[in-house]
């Protein structure tokens, strides 16, 4: 379900754009992912051409697709990975949440519980899939499976660490924080 197209960073020259959506209940596996889901689930597992291991996609869940053109806007693939995580780390923190990365496994992580996770494509110098951030969601899901290839690694959302939040201005406020990194 598309929930929102951002204005293309770059109409003229390469077609750059942020889209922001919410997926149905899904599993996803990355191109590194050799399992299924660990137990038996109702939800559709998908394979895809992303970087990455196994994750669980669904409502309230923010997914934002950088899909950008790296070279003209002079990024390289762990730049955009930086930028990507330090948008959902600079968004968290004015709500007051601290968030980190971490060195070992992508992503952005609140009090070791992972809260955004990143799988990307990068083809002909442009960027496919992105980021999703746990916004307000059922997390029950992320127990059928080894969130990101690790096991045990335990799941957090927004509403879990935030009693009010505007989610319009979450949204917003993540592409706002993206787009000044870039």
């Amino acid at each position: 379900m598309l929930e929102h197209v951002s204005k293309s960073v770059d109409d003229d020259i390469n077609n750059d754009q942020i889209w922001l959506l919410e997926h149905e209940r899904v599993y996803t596996q990355g191109t590194a992912c050799q399992l299924q889901t660990l137990l038996p689930s109702d939800i559709p597992t998908i394979k895809t051409d992303r970087g990455g291991q196994i994750t669980y996609h669904g409502p309230g869940q923010l997914i934002l697709y950088p899909l950008l053109h790296l070279k003209p806007l002079g990024l390289g693939v762990k730049t955009l990975v930086a930028s990507l995580e330090q948008a959902v780390i600079d968004t968290l923190a004015s709500l007051s949440v601290l968030a980190e990365r971490r060195q070992d496994a992508p992503g952005v992580y609140v009090d070791g519980a992972k809260i955004a996770a990143l799988g990307l494509r990068i083809r002909r110098g442009r960027s496919y899939h992105g980021l999703s951030l746990n916004i307000d969601l059922d997390l029950s899901p992320f127990t059928n499976i080894d969130p990101c290839g690790y096991q045990g690694l335990r799941v957090t959302q927004l509403s879990d660490l935030v009693p009010q939040f505007d989610a319009a201005k979450v949204r917003a406020d993540l592409v706002a924080n993206f787009v000044s990194l870039i």
